[in-house]
């Protein structure tokens, strides 16, 4: 029996095909969704890590219950005041960082 040999895929390559380019609409769309899970798993994460409820850390915001739960499970997107407060809250540091045309940008 002949083997044939398969191609592999890159993920980069995968979601190219079946997502969009990067900087069609479709790439754009997906990757803010994908990058808002994220922000929403770091502050849930976060919140147990500081044994706070979602009520409690509402309290600490200024925010509802609901809006923290909403954030936690991605349904909604937040301002980066609200979110920025919130990982205040959390006494947790953040870090940004901003890549122009492949090169990374700092303020220094």
């Amino acid at each position: 029996m002949e083997k044939t040999k398969m191609k592999s895929y890159s993920l980069s390559e995968m979601i190219d095909k079946h997502v969009g380019k990067r900087g069609t609409k479709a790439r754009g769309a997906f990757e803010h969704k994908l990058n808002m899970a994220v922000l929403s798993s770091m502050i849930k994460k976060a919140r147990k890590e500081r044994n706070l409820t979602q009520e409690q850390l509402g309290e600490l915001v200024g925010v509802q219950k609901a809006q923290i739960s909403k954030l936690e499970n991605n349904a909604n997107s937040a301002t980066i005041d609200t979110i920025l407060r919130i990982f205040q809250a959390l006494q947790a540091e953040i870090h940004f960082s901003v890549t122009l045309g492949g090169k990374q940008l700092s303020l220094a």
